[in-house]
């Protein structure tokens, strides 16, 4: 049965030969985190390792979006499953659970209710036409919202305007708390409101303080972002979740599997945060982009443009 990382590690430390296998993938991820080139010998040992666990739990554990310790699990995750990291991801190797498997996180719905149903007027003055003022409004409604949104907010915009360069790691782990701990049906309203003029949308597209999270003072390369992404277990297992639930499906018509579109709009958030992190283009669009460019990519352009087009052309989006 599958289990969490976590406890399939444990387990494993437990047996001595699964222990020792383990830490032969230990030494084989370290190796491949810090670009060490592995001789002939050393990957066909990793390789054995890899197979050496059988039907161990540990090939088949899975990590939960907003599980404590997360990143300890997903770091058992990647020493497992190092050789699928190699260079542009498979679209299997998502390490979190199916979202449908996980818990949903409760939301006081009697308020979120009375609000959308404009039966709370005294909340919702003057921002009837602007759906992303509404989005606020709601949050303030939870304790919980307001607290991480005002946390993030104050980390991403101290030093902005002056020659300080804001603390944009902090900023990153500012947002990610809030999109993990804070109720979807919070967080998925102030992201994804729906704006019919450019006011509406200059909110949008500042939910996330771009000039902290988003924007360099010039724009790196995709695969300079990419290469920061792999070297955190976070952003990498984000990516993954990306690619694999952001899929377009041609068969489909509309190009994306209609049943992904949930799950695509939750890994669209778990970027958010990351080395990776993805925004509006604009006040008066819906189209999302990645902050790079793919100029002097040399021989990589088609990769880089295959990063770039996960976001610029995504049917899914």
């Amino acid at each position: 049965p599958r289990s969490d990382c976590i406890a399939a590690e444990q387990l494993c430390l437990s047996d001595s030969s699964c222990n020792a296998t383990y830490r032969t993938l230990e030494h084989c991820a370290l190796a491949k985190t810090r670009v060490l080139p592995l001789d002939h010998n050393s990957r066909v040992r990793c390789l054995n390792a890899e197979l050496d666990l059988g039907n161990s739990s540990l090939l088949h554990c899975k990590c939960q979006r907003r599980m404590k310790r997360q990143e300890h699990c997903l770091r058992v995750f990647w020493t497992v499953h190092a050789s699928l990291a190699d260079g542009y991801f498979n679209l299997e190797t998502s390490p979190y659970e199916n979202p449908a498997n996980e818990e949903h996180w409760k939301t006081d719905y009697n308020k979120l209710a009375a609000v959308l149903s404009g039966k709370d007027c005294s909340q919702l003055s003057g921002d009837a036409t602007n759906p992303c003022l509404k989005a606020t409004h709601v949050c303030n409604l939870s304790k919980k919202c307001v607290r991480h949104r005002t946390d993030y907010a104050s980390i991403c915009t101290r030093g902005a305007g002056s020659e300080d360069m804001c603390d944009r790691r902090k900023c990153h782990r500012g947002l990610r708390n809030f999109f993990e701990k804070v109720p979807e049906d919070f967080t998925k309203r102030i992201l994804f409101c729906p704006c019919q003029d450019e006011i509406c949308g200059e909110r949008r597209r500042k939910t996330i303080v771009p000039e902290c999270s988003f924007h360099y003072n010039t724009k790196p390369n995709c695969l300079w972002l990419l290469d920061s992404c792999l070297e955190d277990h976070i952003c990498k297992s984000r990516l993954a979740d990306f690619q694999q639930n952001c899929q377009p499906a041609d068969m489909s018509p509309r190009g994306c599997s209609p049943h992904n579109h949930a799950a695509c709009l939750q890994a669209y958030m778990g970027m958010i945060g990351t080395p990776m992190t993805p925004n509006y283009i604009s006040n008066s669009s819906v189209d999302v982009s990645l902050w790079c460019t793919c100029e002097s990519s040399g021989n990589q352009k088609e990769k880089c443009d295959q990063i770039l087009g996960m976001f610029e052309n995504n049917k899914c989006l």
